[in-house]
């Protein structure tokens, strides 16, 4: 064999090596609701998702060896996903609370939350939770926000799909306010300046976001748990964050 032909075979081979391996490389698959602005939306150009969550799980992947793969869908349909093996992640600005953990592991908290109010702009009677008795509340289904709803007193709620159109609802006096994590709705009324809304700022103890896992995966809990340590550490939570918020 000339050495020419020889090397030629030699650099075929080591493509065919490569090429395998990458393909080789293992799939996480990520569930999330992607109106859940800036930690997970729809890019109107591309139709990719994209957001503060998005960038944190490829971070991960990266360091942890997983090619991820995003999946949007329902919120209400996020942890059936996860349990019936949809999904291997739920990546979504999932407030870390003792009943979730009853089914689901949780990672080390990643971000830290507050809940506020949104009200119309003209509305200067609403000021804290105990205005809200007897009042009409649009939430999100099965957020914090809902479950916070509920202990008001008399208080009627009215649920939807997404924080958005639980925004728009008070914006169009469908609702008195809604109950909200405050970086969506900051996010939600910098997007949207001319919406008659406002927020009334931190009114609620801090909450804590998670990634979500199946009890029985907890080798990968734990390569998850060390890779958002290692991305802390090294300054690229912060870069994450920084191009975000």
């Amino acid at each position: 064999m000339k050495k020419t032909a020889f090397v030629l075979l030699v650099l075929s081979l080591m493509l065919t090596m490569t090429a395998t391996s990458i393909a080789a490389k293992p799939v996480l698959k990520v569930g999330t609701e992607a109106t859940f602005v800036p930690f997970e939306t729809v890019d109107e150009k591309t139709n990719e998702v994209i957001g503060f969550d998005v960038d944190l799980m490829k971070a991960i992947g990266d360091i942890i060896g997983y090619e991820i793969q995003f999946y949007n869908m329902g919120w209400d349909g996020l942890i059936p996903s996860l349990l019936n093996g949809n999904i291997d992640v739920i990546a979504a600005g999932m407030t870390i609370t003792e009943d979730r953990a009853k089914v689901v592991n949780f990672s080390d908290p990643y971000f830290e939350s507050v809940l506020t109010i949104v009200v119309r702009k003209d509305n200067n009677t609403i000021k804290g939770f105990e205005d809200l008795e007897n009042k009409t509340i649009a939430v999100q289904l099965n957020t914090t926000g809902d479950f916070v709803a509920e202990e008001i007193a008399g208080a009627r709620i009215a649920r939807y799909n997404t924080a958005p159109e639980a925004l728009q609802n008070v914006a169009m006096n469908a609702a008195h306010a809604s109950i909200i994590d405050l970086p969506v709705a900051e996010t939600y009324l910098a997007k949207n300046p001319n919406a008659p809304l406002k927020h009334l700022g931190a009114i609620a103890m801090n909450e804590f976001f998670g990634l979500a896992l199946r009890k029985q995966d907890t080798d990968l809990l734990k390569q998850i748990n060390a890779a958002l340590a290692q991305i802390r550490a090294d300054g690229t939570y912060q870069q994450i964050m920084d191009k975000w918020f």
